[in-house]
């Protein structure tokens, strides 16, 4: 359910604005989207785990607060995220 450490450093490199970069928006948003990807998945076979889905809403709604402020600040890297990792808009 959660995600490896291995896991999180690949998308730390891989979206990272510099070395060591772990708290840029892109880097944030890169970890809630494989978090909701691995809540959704734990859905299919247990689908009456509800404290669970009050999580995964938590986390959709910091997802998309965090968009909105990219979007807000700089137009460019927002739509590079989303089509980097596949989000609609």
């Amino acid at each position: 359910m959660s995600i490896t450490q291995e896991r999180k450093e690949a998308l730390i490199k891989e979206h990272g604005r510099a070395d060591g970069d772990t708290g840029s928006t892109e880097v944030q948003v890169a970890i809630l989207t494989e978090r909701i990807a691995n809540l959704t998945e734990h859905f299919k076979t247990h689908a009456k785990d509800n404290h669970s889905r009050r999580g995964l809403l938590m986390l959709v709604n910091k997802r998309r607060s965090l968009l909105n402020y990219l979007k807000k600040t700089d137009a460019g890297r927002y739509s590079d995220l989303i089509a980097k990792l596949g989000l609609r808009k």
